[in-house]
């Protein structure tokens, strides 16, 4: 009764055991060329990366001046038509670059895929058309205690409902003079619009800028950028 699971085990070793020498014997045998096989392999991905490197640094002098020459927003096929090179080679570089500098991107069904690079520059410039931070007056602190039936002090619904009419009256003025050359730039739209200059910067190019304009113009006018002037200009309801 014992010989039949002995005889049955010593078959299962043989089973495996063939293979396994044919593996090594393969290996004994072969391990040069496959040596040769992967030393081939890594010299030549090592060369693919030196290859790569020399083409950005010749390139690094488009990417640069577009940068500066669109306000630090490229696309994909921008750099490919000033560099005369593939979109896929244009897109695996700016994804590089955008891992380097820490651009943001941003995907539109119109533009596509956008990069946005923010140099000190262009970051200055956003800065000083940025309207201050308003400082809030500090209230008094009344140090008696007020009775719990005592009606609130209605002082000041006066001054508080006359403030948005004057805000209005004043982008409305300001718009009439602004409008001699027929658009603003984007410190002056800001301003009408009530918030920062970067704000616009940041929402100028989406497709829904005409009606977040509009819905922060004190006229409700839809207003939209352009790329070659650098202006907004309102847009006329049809």
């Amino acid at each position: 009764m014992s010989e039949k699971p002995i005889e049955g085990n010593g078959k299962t070793f043989l089973v495996l055991l063939l293979p396994i020498s044919f593996l090594i014997i393969f290996l004994v045998t072969t391990w040069r060329i496959l040596l040769a096989v992967i030393v081939l392999v890594i010299g030549f991905k090592l060369w693919q990366e030196y290859q790569w490197q020399q083409w950005t640094v010749r390139v690094n002098p488009i990417f640069h001046q577009l940068v500066r020459e669109n306000q630090g927003r490229l696309t994909p096929m921008d750099l490919a038509i000033k560099g005369n090179f593939p979109g896929t080679t244009a897109k695996r570089y700016l994804d590089g670059k955008a891992s380097e500098f820490g651009a943001s991107i941003v995907n539109s069904e119109e533009a596509g895929q956008s990069y946005y690079f923010i140099t000190a520059s262009i970051l200055g410039n956003i800065l000083d058309s940025s309207e201050p931070v308003k400082q809030l007056t500090a209230q008094p602190v009344t140090k008696t205690a007020r009775s719990l039936l005592a009606p609130p002090p209605q002082e000041e619904e006066p001054e508080t409902e006359l403030l948005p009419q004057q805000t209005h009256e004043s982008a409305k003025r300001s718009l009439e003079k602004q409008l001699v050359f027929g658009s603003l730039i984007q410190s002056e739209l800001a301003k009408r619009l009530n918030v920062y200059s970067s704000t616009v910067y940041k929402r100028r190019n989406d497709p829904e800028f005409p009606e977040w304009s509009r819905s922060k113009d004190p006229d409700s006018i839809a207003w939209s950028y352009s790329e070659k002037t650098k202006e907004f200009f309102p847009l006329e309801e049809g």
